[in-house]
């Protein structure tokens, strides 16, 4: 049997996307009710589920799938931020500390908690 973390805790919102935003990237927060696409090294409040006539599902909390660049996540409590072209990375500091519960290094994605 292979486990399923999807639907775990999943909790989302609609906001007013900035031009850029697309499904499935770590977005912040750009203004009232706004998001926009993060720039490498941002803190991100969620990940886009959907994107539709300017306004964005954002996903804030519960378990997703996360491209990353550069060296894979760890499993366990890490620092993740937006890196470039939409996906996340790791750090020893800074970013945004979540519990990434698997990671796929053929597929380069992981699984995380956001909370």
């Amino acid at each position: 049997m292979e486990l399923s973390f999807n639907g775990f805790g999943e909790n989302a919102a609609t906001f007013t996307a900035n031009p850029g935003v697309s499904a499935g990237i770590p977005v912040k927060m750009t203004g009232n009710g706004t998001v926009g696409a993060c720039n490498a090294g941002d803190s991100f409040c969620g990940v886009t589920l959907g994107v539709r006539n300017g306004y964005a599902a954002v996903q804030l909390a519960g378990y997703t799938r996360l491209s990353y660049s550069g060296t894979a996540p760890a499993v366990g409590w890490q620092n993740i931020f937006a890196a470039a072209d939409g996906k996340a990375q790791s750090a020893a500091t800074g970013g945004r500390q979540m519990l990434v519960l698997d990671v796929d290094e053929t597929s380069k994605t992981f699984g995380v908690i956001l909370s």
